[in-house]
C-alpha cells in the first residue's frame, strides 16, 4: 500500500544482489566472496569529471545571441599598442589605441606569476574600488581584458585607463613648465574635490603622492594608482573600534615614506582619511619648492625632517602620541624642534601658508579634512583657480 502523499512514480532501491543469476548448484556466499574477489583484483573505475567549456564570442555574436554588446569586458585585439609608459612590481603600462573609436587609452598590465593563486589582491581591491567611485577627479576603469597563458608568458590580466599627457611629479621635474599659482590653485582645487568624494564614501587612497596626480593637456586632474587604496570605518580613526565594537587594524605599511603622516610612521593600525590629507600637504609644499619637502632616507630620518619642519610633539601639541608603538623602536624625541612652516613658506602668501599649516599638522586630530581645506580662504582669493583651458 502506497504511503499518503507519497509520489506516485517511485522506483525501487537498486539490487544489493551480484549481477548474475544465482546457478541453484552455487549457495549464495560463494558467489558474494567471488565477486569481491573480482572487484578487488580490478582498478577502481574513476568517472571522467565533466567540465564546463568556455564559451567566448565575438562581438558580432554577442549581439545576435543577447541583443547587445557587453562593457567592462574587451578583448585584446579592440587595441593597439603603441608605446611602453612604465614598469612596476604589478606589471607595466603602455599607450593603446582603441581600434573602434580612436580613444587614447593606457593599458596596466596585472601579471599573474602563479595562475593557481589567481589575482593579486591588491588588483581585486583596486578594480572593485574604481567600479564603485565615479568622480571627474577620480581616473575612470573604462574596460578590463583577460589574455590567457601561453609557454613563454602568464595569465595576465588588463585594466584599461583613459590616456592622461602627464603626471605631476614629471610635470615639476620638467625645468620647462612653469606652475603659476592660480595653476597650483587648481590643482589643489580638483585634488581636494576628488578626495572629499573619496572620504565621503569612505574610501582611503593611502598612497597620495604627486606621481599619483595624472594631469591632461587641458589642466584635468585625476587622482590614479588605488592599489593600496581600501574601504574604511570612519569609527575606527576615532576609537580604533568598528561599527560592530570590534578592534579593526589596518597596516601601517602604506604611502611612499616622503607623503608618510607622523602617525604611520610612529606604527598608528587606526586611522582614517587624515592619511591622505597629509600627502595633500606634501604635494602642495612640492608644487611649490618643485621637490619632495620631506626626502628622508629612513623612516626614523623621515621623522626628524617631519620634526624640523612641523615641530617636535609633545603631550600639549599632541596627546599621548608616545603610546603609539614607535618607530624603529623609539617612542620620544630628545630634540625639541620648534614649529617652521611659516617661515619656510612665507613666501607663497599668507593664504597659501595657513593652509599648508592646517594639513601639515602632526596630530592627525588636528588635522583639517578635504571639505574643510575646500572651504579655506586660499580658494576664494586672488589669484582664484586657473580656467583648466588655460
Amino acid at each position: 500500500m502506497q504511503r499518503p502523499g507519497a509520489p506516485k512514480d517511485i522506483h525501487s532501491p537498486p539490487s544489493i544482489l551480484p549481477d548474475a543469476p544465482l546457478k541453484q548448484s552455487e549457495p549464495f556466499n560463494s558467489v558474494v566472496d567471488k565477486n569481491k574477489e573480482r572487484k578487488e583484483s580490478e582498478p577502481p573505475k574513476v568517472r571522467p569529471v565533466r567540465t564546463r567549456e568556455i564559451v567566448r564570442r565575438s562581438r558580432k555574436e554577442e549581439m545576435e545571441a543577447y541583443g547587445r554588446t557587453f562593457i567592462g569586458c574587451g578583448k585584446q585585439s579592440d587595441y593597439e599598442v603603441t608605446t611602453k609608459l612604465g614598469e612596476g612590481t604589478f606589471g607595466e603600462v603602455h599607450k593603446a589605441i582603441h581600434k573602434s573609436t580612436g580613444r587614447l587609452v593606457a593599458l596596466k598590465r596585472i601579471l599573474m606569476h602563479n595562475e593557481k593563486e589567481g589575482m593579486p589582491v591588491t588588483a581585486l581591491r583596486e578594480i572593485k574600488i574604481l567600479k564603485a567611485l565615479k568622480h571627474s577627479c577620480v581616473v575612470d576603469i573604462l574596460d578590463m581584458f583577460v589574455v590567457r597563458s601561453n609557454h613563454k608568458d602568464p595569465l595576465s590580466v588588463y585594466m584599461v585607463f583613459p590616456y592622461m599627457d602627464h603626471d605631476l611629479a614629471g610635470l615639476l621635474e620638467n625645468e620647462r613648465v612653469k606652475l603659476q599659482p592660480s595653476h597650483i590653485k587648481l590643482y589643489m582645487k580638483q585634488l581636494l574635490e576628488g578626495t572629499e568624494y573619496m572620504h565621503r564614501n569612505h574610501i582611503l587612497h593611502r598612497d597620495m603622492k604627486a606621481a599619483n596626480l595624472l594631469i591632461s593637456n587641458n589642466g584635468s586632474l585625476k587622482i590614479a594608482d588605488f592599489g593600496l587604496a581600501r574601504s574604511y570605518d570612519p569609527n575606527v580613526a576615532r576609537a580604533g573600534l568598528d561599527s560592530r565594537g570590534r578592534d579593526k587594524r589596518y597596516t601601517n605599511c602604506v604611502v611612499t615614506r616622503w607623503y608618510r603622516p607622523p602617525e604611520l610612521l610612529l606604527g598608528a593600525r587606526h586611522y582614517g582619511g587624515e592619511v591622505d590629507i597629509w600627502g595633500i600637504g606634501c604635494v602642495l609644499g612640492e608644487m611649490f619648492s618643485r621637490r619632495p619637502i620631506l626626502p628622508g632616507t629612513s623612516d626614523l630620518d623621515q621623522l626628524e625632517k617631519i620634526w624640523q619642519l612641523c615641530g617636535t610633539p609633545n603631550q600639549h601639541t599632541w596627546p599621548n602620541y608616545d603610546a603609539l608603538p614607535g618607530c624603529e623602536g623609539v617612542k620620544r624625541f630628545s630634540q625639541p624642534y620648534p614649529r617652521r612652516i611659516k617661515q619656510a613658506y612665507e613666501s607663497v602668501g599668507p593664504d597659501t601658508c595657513d593652509l599648508l599649516e592646517k594639513l601639515l599638522i602632526c596630530n592627525p586630530r588636528e588635522r583639517i579634512t578635504a571639505s574643510q581645506a575646500l572651504d579655506h580662504e586660499y580658494f576664494w582669493t586672488d589669484p582664484l583657480p586657473a580656467d583648466p583651458k588655460t
